[in-house]
């Protein structure tokens, strides 16, 4: 487990200890306050009956007019026997007496009302809801939990940035590297090829490696291009395709059969760097070659609809596992014993960033083979 992954998993258990802690806290806390306005109202209620047992000449208790007084935060709807209504704390037109026979319907829902001067034959009802600060309080848990998701997500994207960024600066300072290394053997073999053709003794063999000497160009070109925005054209993919699979065709084993579907009744324009676009197809091409192990059936289908333009590159290699299919697209990710990892990274790169495409594995089954799907985006829709 890689330290990127520990910081996750760190995250993610502090954020749900404090989430849990946060809301039992809270729930603690509002059942309290419940308990506590509970009482309140049944002072309240006590309030109100000392009232109503005392005769008109009898001294009502001062207490008894602070209790009632004092209660600035529950709300309270109390039918009396006489056709009276009385509120307090009600949000609303307290006139209007549909609007209160429906909000006290509503708090008879949530808790049975009271009944208060039944021992003197009155039928007066009492009902009560929880306090805004109540009310506030049973949502805060709610708030926090979402508050609590929502940091999750901003620390994983900030921590999958971070990765992201490493990897590309990873992937920049080795191809930099890479075509630096590469300069002088090259600068030598072409000054051999030079010397090759005055001598003319082998025409057909110069011209075969002055082949390779110019693709080596043209890959120390394109390592030394990256991290730098690449200049897309509008061209026509079938011809460039087509070029680049004859090329990998006349060197790869015989024994790997090719198959190619090209349209050539229409031209399908689509903006490209075509030296990157040639660098996906060798890479899919020579590891579809790798995974059948330099033998078997490799198909390539080029096709398109009225927005996008479709490649197709299946193999009848070993496969690759479904839970593999997003991360063979990750640098340093390979299943050879030599390599880096780094040429569906790479692939995904031109294709996702540089192109505004997409690259993605369509389908694979272990032991049958696997097809890679490239979507681009056309010009001429």
């Amino acid at each position: 487990m890689n330290k990127k992954d520990i910081i996750r998993k760190i995250i993610f258990v502090i954020a749900i200890a404090v989430g849990v802690v946060s809301w039992l806290y809270s729930n603690n806390l509002a059942k309290k306050l419940a308990e506590e306005e509970e009482k309140n109202v049944s002072l309240w209620v006590d309030a109100v009956r000392e009232i109503d047992n005392t005769d008109f000449d009898g001294e009502i208790s001062l207490l008894a007019y602070k209790i009632i007084q004092g209660n600035t935060n529950i709300p309270i709807i109390l039918y009396q026997e006489n056709n009276t209504i009385s509120t307090a704390n009600i949000d609303g037109d307290v006139k209007d007496e549909a609007f209160l026979d429906n909000l006290s319907k509503k708090m008879h829902e949530m808790r049975p009302p009271l009944m208060i001067g039944a021992e003197l034959g009155k039928q007066d009802i009492l009902y009560y809801d929880d306090s805004k600060i109540l009310k506030q309080l049973e949502t805060y848990p709610i708030i926090q939990f979402a508050v609590m998701v929502i940091f999750i997500v901003v620390c994983f994207i900030a921590l999958r940035n971070s990765t992201k960024a490493e990897e590309n600066m990873m992937m920049v300072g080795m191809s930099k590297e890479t075509a630096h290394q590469l300069g002088t053997p090259i600068s030598s073999l072409l000054a051999w090829v030079e010397i090759l053709k005055a001598d003319n003794s082998q025409p057909e063999l110069t011209q075969e490696v002055e082949k390779d000497v110019n693709r080596l160009v043209k890959i120390t070109d394109r390592f030394s291009r990256i991290g730098s925005t690449p200049e897309l054209k509008a061209v026509e993919i079938g011809p460039i395709l087509a070029n680049s699979i004859k090329y990998l065709q006349s060197r790869t084993p015989k024994v790997v059969e090719y198959t190619v579907t090209i349209p050539n009744d229409k031209a399908i324009i689509v903006p490209l760097n075509v030296s990157l676009f040639e660098w996906v197809i060798e890479n899919l091409c020579k590891n579809a070659v790798d995974a059948m192990e330099g033998r078997g059936k490799l198909s390539i289908k080029l096709y398109d609809d009225e927005k996008k333009a479709y490649i197709e590159i299946s193999d009848t290699g070993k496969g690759i596992p479904k839970r593999n299919f997003k991360t063979v697209f990750k640098a340093g990710f390979t299943t050879k014993k030599h390599g880096w990892g780094l040429g569906l990274s790479l692939a995904a790169r031109i294709v996702n960033y540089y192109h505004n495409g997409k690259i993605f594995v369509k389908n694979s089954e272990i032991g049958k083979g696997t097809t890679f799907k490239i979507v681009f985006p056309k010009l001429n829709h």
